[in-house]
């Protein structure tokens, strides 16, 4: 068998049959950008050179790239067993992953209900927003709210109650039906610089009210947001805003979902951003973190509450008509379970905590650099902005990805955004050849 990281370089013309998703094909295949091993924090390319990953692959190693305890556990299931289905049988590691979440889980958050992705578990959630409210006798609310510049995955439903234009342009006329949006909470003028969460801000939370007086209670299932907005750019909530929230939707029976797919598993120093921010929503979605990025996982953390409605009826009928071929899949239980036991043994989230500050000052140090016009930053995740160039917005951002790129760091580029969120092992070295690599890059810059 020929490994990945013994591979020649692939020709030319080899590049055609993959249609890669969220990248520009053509500008990729004319000058590709391979990697071909992992190990720790960093990535190497086919051309040999090591490259410091600053966004832990992409917001998911959040142990570091092939751990071995997660890789040994992943080789000995595929030995036993590979697959079990999920519809009327059960294996043990769902079961004891499931228990391991709910452990970790705000009370009372106390099913998970596995998928594959942070996409279908957005799917998941709403689907379950609005089944929830039909076995309860209020099948009028089937209503969704989502948020401006909101990222919810790519399913229909997460594009329809997310809010990035791009993602949602060519697919417009197929939305699902009866889907509103809150407004989003970054505002240069009023919170640019910040450090953690913003001052100005929460009363935006009160633009739910008047959703709620526009539509009626009666007909909205659920709210769903992120309690940090990562790929739109880290969008940090306002102090009060997620709490407001959380008020306005209990008082009119609106279930709240976290869509904690970037945010679980230790990113702000807790395991949910739940925690972080003392709000307990009705449901947690998840994906990434969970396996650190070994095997496609993803699931809904639902309230006892939200579970038991549908406990109801013949004990032999089916409750929820909805799941996955993979759903649970014995490989990424077992990834999962060893990942959660790593977290655990390394204090990973903790540690993430204490590397938060370190992130935030080297971040901060690049105010003043040419074309910066907004550093923010919260847990173990920050983001610098950067003023478009005159009608190519983008264009500044993609240059700097690539130029740092090019000097081994990888970062993340949304817009003319660039964002950093490495792994929870990162070194205060390593965070600071980010931060230099970054400041010598937009020196550069035109």
């Amino acid at each position: 068998m020929t490994l990945l990281s013994d591979a020649p370089s692939l020709a030319q013309e080899s590049l055609e049959a993959f249609w890669m998703p969220f990248t520009a094909n053509r500008q990729f295949k004319a000058h590709p950008r391979m990697l071909v091993k992992a190990e720790g924090m960093y990535y190497t390319t086919d051309d040999g050179r090591r490259i410091l990953d600053g966004f832990a692959g992409l917001w998911c190693c959040n142990a570091g790239h092939c751990r071995k305890p997660i890789v040994e556990a992943i080789q000995k299931q595929a030995a036993v067993m590979d697959y079990a289905p999920a519809f009327q049988m059960g294996q043990p590691l769902a079961f004891e992953l499931a228990n391991r979440i709910v452990g970790m889980a705000p009370d009372p958050l106390d099913h998970v209900f596995f998928c594959n992705s942070g996409s279908e578990a957005v799917d998941s959630a709403l689907k379950i927003a609005i089944a929830y409210h039909r076995v309860r006798g209020e099948g009028a609310r089937t209503r969704l709210i989502g948020r401006e510049r909101a990222y919810h995955g790519v399913g229909f439903g997460g594009i329809s109650v997310g809010g990035i234009p791009v993602n949602r342009k060519m697919y417009a006329g197929a939305m699902i039906p009866g889907v509103d949006h809150l407004p989003h909470t970054h505002n240069l003028e009023k919170n640019a610089f910040s450090r953690g969460q913003p001052e100005w801000g929460a009363q935006l939370a009160d633009e739910l009210e008047r959703l709620v007086a526009l539509h009626d209670a009666s007909t909205i299932a659920a709210v769903i947001v992120e309690p940090m907005a990562g790929s739109t750019g880290v969008l940090i909530p306002p102090r009060g805003y997620l709490e407001r929230l959380r008020e306005i939707t209990r008082k009119h029976g609106i279930l709240l979902i976290f869509d904690e797919v970037i945010t679980a598993f230790g990113r702000m120093g807790a395991a949910f951003a739940s925690e972080v921010y003392g709000v307990v929503p009705d449901m947690i979605t998840f994906a990434k973190g969970v396996t650190s990025g070994t095997v496609p996982m993803g699931g809904v953390i639902v309230s006892h509450d939200v579970y038991q409605a549908f406990m109801s009826g013949p004990a032999g009928s089916i409750e929820l008509f909805h799941g996955y071929t993979y759903s649970a899949h014995v490989l990424a239980c077992a990834a999962g379970l060893a990942t959660l036991q790593l977290y655990e043994d390394e204090g990973l989230f903790a540690r993430a905590a204490r590397m938060a500050p370190k992130l935030e000052a080297a971040l901060h140090a690049l105010r003043g650099s040419r074309h910066v016009i907004d550093i923010r930053n919260q847990g173990l995740v920050g983001a610098i902005e950067v003023a478009a160039r005159p009608g190519t917005v983008g264009a500044r951002g993609f240059d700097i990805f690539l130029r740092c790129f090019e000097k081994g760091v990888l970062v993340r580029q949304t817009g003319d955004i660039i964002a950093l969120a490495p792994a929870l092992i990162v070194e205060d070295s390593e965070i600071d050849r980010m931060a230099s690599t970054l400041r010598d890059v937009l020196a550069g810059l035109d």
